[in-house]
């Protein structure tokens, strides 16, 4: 331990790591004596992010993986903490869809669950019976302010966020006498592949970059969530908390996706 927190992390894995928040959490973390291990479906892209990472100093080990595959997931996350365990794993993978005010077709309910929610269980069921065994690691999963309330046109995206959150908060609790920290991100908008698919204006848009920072800073705070901007963060709350029927009115308002 250090004074005021624990060790900094020295070996990370970031899933979704070849753009958006998880390539801009690798680039953060990326010094001399880190090991990175990072996994996207972008090739091209992933390259570029561990060619940063490794100018940085950083030791850096990448494979193109899609999170959805339970067996490819598990082999390769067993074999890289078997030579350098983890201290810090983030489930960061994730998409987005969605058709505007109307209904999302069944292939797009069908992709956003596998990824976001079977994602997050194959990067990290593999990994919880090590972390507890040595009674210590961090965990974060990646979840959204979305996660708070139902929006329309973006059912599975929200659903998948919720369940994500509700994860995490279950699994901070239920591992936390077994020496293991658990995290859930929420973050509002921040400049991404996903983001850049949406038509209508997104208050608070945040660069990666300093989404990243905020995120790497309340992780080494221990912090049980880390909601923001804290605006978004703040309105979101107060939507949750109100009757149904109110907050279904002030949300009808809203710009959607086209």
């Amino acid at each position: 331990m250090t004074r005021g927190g624990p060790v900094p992390p020295r070996c990370l894995l970031i899933t979704g790591a070849s753009s958006g928040i998880g390539a801009a959490l690798a680039e953060a973390y990326a010094a001399p004596g880190v090991t990175l291990r990072l996994t996207g479906r972008d090739a091209t892209r992933l390259a570029q992010v561990a060619y940063q990472c490794t100018a940085a100093g950083a030791v850096v080990e990448t494979t193109v993986l899609d999170v959805t595959d339970a067996a490819a997931m598990a082999a390769t996350v067993l074999d890289w903490d078997a030579a350098v365990p983890f201290d810090l794993v983030i489930a960061n993978a994730g998409i987005s869809a969605g058709s505007g005010a109307g209904l999302e077709s069944e292939a797009d309910l069908r992709q956003v669950t596998d990824i976001n929610v079977i994602g997050t269980i194959n990067t990290l069921a593999p990994l919880l019976p090590r972390l507890t065994a040595r009674q210590q690691g961090h965990v974060a999963v990646m979840a959204s302010l979305a996660g708070y309330r139902g929006l329309a046109g973006a059912a599975a995206y929200c659903a998948s966020k919720a369940w994500v959150k509700a994860y995490g908060e279950a699994l901070r609790l239920t591992l936390a006498p077994l020496g293991v920290r658990v995290s859930v991100i929420c973050p509002g908008f921040v400049k991404s592949r996903i983001t850049d698919q949406n038509k209508f204006p997104m208050p608070f848009l945040m660069p990666a970059p300093r989404a990243a920072q905020i995120i790497k800073s309340a992780l080494a705070a221990n912090r049980a969530r880390i909601a923001f901007p804290w605006p978004m963060a703040a309105a979101i709350h107060l939507i949750a908390a109100l009757p149904a029927a109110w907050a279904d009115r002030l949300l009808q308002r809203l710009p959607q996706k086209t």
